[in-house]
């Protein structure tokens, strides 16, 4: 038997009274009961129109299309938020209003990775800066082999060839950190100029160089990560650069996300699958997102910039909200939308305080869905925070 509905168009809304449809509905964690009557969300509605065939009709007894109640309940993102919804049921999963969320549900641990701590060479180093290339050349055969070996700092000869060559090859990031930290000198250019040259050629510089030496500091070692599509490659500390079968490879990507930024989804997932398809974990960083020292000091209203608390599985068995907790806040998306670092901003602090991970849920133009996980990261002694990203099925 289908649903029945009725749509109430100067109230905007979309409720069920029939005693079979409420009965139906409240068993399958729809809408919100209120005096006999269940009070349905746009998207809800529209899920119930779409696959379950549901008959709408309003007071006078007109009946009502898809369309009609889409218009009627119109939101911003609304397909977006519909398809998403919709692909999260259609798994047989509960995903439920983001005002629901209550109290810190305890469903975002941290993961810790190694901890480690820079150590300046004991040498001094001079090098030259070529301006155009934004990089310096160190042309002391023991100094730059010394740096490579010692702490992995530019490439010293040619790459995965040490035996051709005799210079070493700094960008712009290294040579700026080791000027700060480990005494290098340019004999053309100082940090001012050299900065001032990066900035120019990408307004976005200090915000890499600021994640950059971050990472550095505590013992990681970052090289260029233009091969995979993001700013850097991270290698754990301790790491080296092995010769021949003993080559290192690194198994993180590090991508640099800056407040003030958008960039155009499908854009930014590809960056991630990239990243997938060679085996390595995409690790996003928000300059700016520091550390709160009062992690309670937070606002508790009901608003909500996400999109739906999404209950997944226990096991085998479904989660739902008589018998468990949400796991995710959804944040959904389309193909061809921008996404602020702002917006990712807000949308993982919201998370964090909820106690949740963030799932990016990304609707392509054939209404398919695409699942991105958020989990949070901790660098022992970094003042800032940084996520991992994986692409998930859920």
């Amino acid at each position: 038997m289908a649903v029945e509905l009725e749509v109430l168009p100067k109230e905007k809304r979309v409720q069920a009274t029939q005693p079979q449809s409420v009965s139906s509905l409240v068993s399958g964690y729809w809408g919100i009961m209120n005096r006999g009557k269940v009070e349905l969300s746009a998207e809800e509605a529209l899920y119930l129109i779409d696959i379950r065939n549901a008959k709408v009709h309003d007071p006078a007894n007109n009946y009502w299309h898809f369309n009609e109640v889409a218009e009627l309940l119109d939101r911003p993102k609304l397909m977006a938020r519909y398809f998403t919804f919709k692909d999260w049921r259609d798994r047989g999963l509960i995903a439920r209003p983001s005002a629901e969320m209550e109290s810190n549900y305890k469903h975002n641990p941290l993961k810790a990775y190694p901890n480690g701590k820079f150590v300046a060479p004991g040498f001094a180093a001079k090098a030259r800066f070529y301006a155009d290339d934004l990089m310096a050349v160190v042309d002391d055969d023991e100094t730059a082999k010394a740096l490579y070996t010692s702490g992995w700092f530019g490439q010293y000869a040619t790459y995965k060839a040490e035996q051709r060559g005799r210079l070493g090859k700094l960008d712009v990031y290294e040579t700026l950190f080791l000027m700060k930290h480990a005494g290098l000198k340019l004999e053309n250019s100082n940090e001012k100029e050299v900065v001032k040259l990066a900035v120019e050629r990408r307004p976005d510089f200090k915000a890499l160089m600021d994640v950059y030496e971050d990472w550095r500091l505590q013992g990681f070692v970052l090289k260029t990560g233009f091969k995979f599509g993001t700013h850097f490659r991270i290698y754990f500390p301790g790491a080296n650069p092995g010769k021949g079968e003993n080559w290192v490879h690194s198994q993180h990507v590090l991508h640099i996300f800056p407040k003030k930024s958008r960039l155009l989804i499908s854009e930014w997932a590809r960056a991630i699958r990239v990243a997938h398809s060679v085996r390595k974990t995409f690790v996003l960083a928000i300059p700016g997102q520091k550390k709160k020292k009062n992690e309670h000091a937070h606002k508790s209203e009901k608003s909500s910039s996400l999109d739906f608390l999404l209950y997944h599985r226990h096991g085998i068995d479904i989660e739902n909200p008589k018998t468990g907790t949400p796991r995710y806040l959804m944040l959904s998306l389309s193909e061809e939308e921008y996404l602020g670092g702002e917006e990712m901003a807000e949308a993982i602090e919201e998370c964090k305080h909820a106690g949740l991970e963030l799932m990016i849920a990304i609707a392509d133009r054939e209404t398919s869905v695409t699942y991105y996980a958020v989990h949070r990261i901790e660098i022992p002694g970094s003042e800032y925070e940084y996520y991992e990203i994986e692409w998930v099925q859920p």
